[in-house]
């Protein structure tokens, strides 16, 4: 999988003369179509991230997780409506170049610099994701995991540009609907199939689409999908560099318009074959809970624990998670890094060096890819991937929206709105982080441990070698075939 994607980035770079402006090296030239830009668009939310953390939060939440996927729409449908036509219209690379004309200069730094803060923040924690997969897999040491990401995903952004970037993209997202696909048919074949599957999770709750829970502590509920979770996406996809970069390659408005139907189409099938894999280890796992036997430390261990179980007979096919959770990581951190350097020329080079020729932007923005990445390989903690966004994209959601929709606001006002946005924020992060709501009041739904039986030696030393010695003192209960 890393050989295809660098063999993608090689070809783009190097066909028809590569990259000869920094507008191709961006924005592919804006000639692209809109299949590929929507693939791509899909490709850079399921990070490893989401490959490992969507099927443990319908494990542990239930499947009502889908509602997700209607946030998404309502998502599309107002970006499709309220923000394309602007950003497209305008023909703008970086997307804080439009608070600057309708603000200040001041303005769009300050935009730029949350926007940069925040990547490299949730950036370094997609790349170290798979890197602590492949440690507990393999036992490959974790800082060679970063470097060997890194540097493949630095090479082919920095030299084939945004088309390698949608292309590698593409092929991206494919093998992630394998690596999901092959966790489904096996375990499904494992329980009994598909309605023995639902009606496990079923009899365990775990299909309960009719939460209206209105506490604002209890963690998916109807009313935070279709609320909050609009509104993060809306963020993300609305005005997020990284997402608005794509869809402005397009060819014309109307392919840009296609590419977020093709990248909703798209995010359905990848959300719900990892809700599937959820309710799939729930039938496996529902009388011998890996995280309360103590099997695992984490719920992000959840899903390779299950895939070391199920294909512990089937050579290469561990391998190919493996892939699903790398393409994840290499579809995000090169969006990243490409949109990082985007704004960086955009913003802060061409300002002060207007005279530039275009071919010195190209080999700036080239330069500016591997500076950004090797600031992104820093391990942090999973859970704070969506608390980093969260802080820092809401705040900048409501300026573009104050700039767009209310005409009589100033330079003062969206100056005032960013920086208590950000406060506020920041502050219900930390108390969340600090004091955070019961498993209860949360919604994690009940497990079992009743009926673990006991494993053999030869099991139990292999589980030792993989996930972690056993718990002592007794001797580990064996997992379910």
């Amino acid at each position: 999988m890393l050989l295809i994607s660098t063999g993608i980035g090689l070809f783009h770079g190097l066909a028809k003369g590569g990259q000869k402006t920094s507008e191709d090296f961006f924005t592919g030239g804006r000639r692209m179509s809109a299949l590929p830009v929507g693939l791509s668009l899909s490709a850079s939310f399921m990070s490893a991230i989401q490959v490992l953390g969507v099927p443990a939060e319908a494990y542990r939440y239930g499947a009502k997780f889908l509602w997700m996927c209607l946030g998404q729409l309502l998502n599309t449908l107002l970006t499709a409506q309220l923000f394309l036509p602007v950003f497209y219209r305008l023909g703008l690379t970086s997307t804080y170049e439009y608070l600057e004309r309708r603000f200040s200069r001041g303005v769009r730094l300050c935009g730029t610099l949350q926007y940069v803060v925040a990547t490299m923040l949730y950036t370094g924690i997609v790349i170290y994701a798979p890197a602590l997969i492949l440690n507990q897999v393999t036992g490959l040491d974790i800082w060679a995991s970063l470097l060997s990401t890194g540097a493949i995903c630095t090479f082919y952004t920095t030299i084939g540009g945004m088309k390698a970037v949608i292309w590698t993209d593409v092929f991206q997202v494919f093998v992630m609907l394998s690596g999901f696909i092959a966790v489904i048919i096996r375990g499904v074949l494992l329980v009994g199939g598909p309605a023995r599957v639902l009606g496990i999770a079923t009899n365990g709750s775990r299909v309960n689409f009719g939460d209206f829970n209105p506490d604002p502590r209890s963690r998916y509920t109807v009313w935070t999908f279709l609320l909050g979770g609009t509104l993060v996406w809306l963020s993300m996809y609305g005005v997020n560099q990284a997402q608005v970069q794509r869809y402005v390659a397009c060819r014309t408005e109307r392919e840009a318009r296609m590419a977020l139907l093709v990248n909703q189409v798209g995010l359905f099938s990848i959300v719900s074959s990892a809700v599937a894999c959820g309710l799939v280890m729930f039938a496996l796992y529902k009388d011998c809970d890996p995280l309360l036997a103590g099997y695992i430390s984490a719920p992000d261990q959840y899903m390779p624990y299950l895939v070391l179980d199920i294909f512990e007979t089937y050579p290469g096919v561990p391998g190919l998670f493996l892939a699903c959770a790398y393409s994840g990581t290499l579809s995000t951190a090169s969006t990243s890094i490409n949109a990082m350097a985007a704004v960086t020329v955009e913003d802060l080079i061409k300002p002060r060096l207007p005279t530039q020729s275009p071919q010195r932007l190209t080999l700036i923005s080239k330069g500016l890819s591997p500076r950004w990445a090797a600031r992104q390989s820093s391990p942090s903690p999973l859970q704070g991937s969506f608390t980093v966004m969260g802080v820092i994209s809401g705040p900048l959601l409501g300026a573009f929206v104050l700039g767009m929709f209310l005409p009589m606001c100033s330079t003062a006002g969206v100056l005032g709105g960013l920086g208590a946005g950000f406060a506020l924020s920041f502050w219900v992060a930390v108390g969340g982080t600090l004091y955070p709501p019961s498993a209860a009041t949360m919604g994690v739904l009940p497990s079992s441990v009743a009926h673990c039986p006991l494993r053999n030696h030869t099991a139990a030393g292999n589980r030792t070698g993989l996930l972690g010695p056993p718990p002592t003192p007794a001797e580990p209960p064996a997992l379910p075939r």
